[in-house]
């Protein structure tokens, strides 16, 4: 796979020095950016997709009519953490 460059970013030297604080033993402020970039990269993707699903789910309830109250939806909510608390407590 061929590489290229991000664009240089021009920083204060606080925020080098706080970046430079947090690398962990033989990690490279490059990797440290790179690593950075990447998550944010798919944070962003999953964001949009989840966007998009509620969107998608809008107009389907929409379309059909069909809504569920928020009070029917907290009390599944609810159910479902009593049980998961319930199993860990097991």
């Amino acid at each position: 796979m061929k590489t290229t460059t991000l664009p240089p970013l021009r920083v204060t030297s606080e925020l080098r020095a706080s970046a430079e604080a947090v690398l962990e033993e033989g990690e490279t402020l490059s990797a440290f950016v790179l690593d950075a970039v990447t998550r944010s990269i798919e944070q962003r993707r999953q964001q949009q997709a989840f966007i998009a699903r509620g969107l998608a789910g809008r107009a389907k309830a929409r379309d059909s009519g069909r809504y569920v109250s928020a009070e029917a939806v907290v009390r599944k909510l609810r159910t479902r953490l009593e049980k998961a608390r319930r199993t860990a407590a097991e």
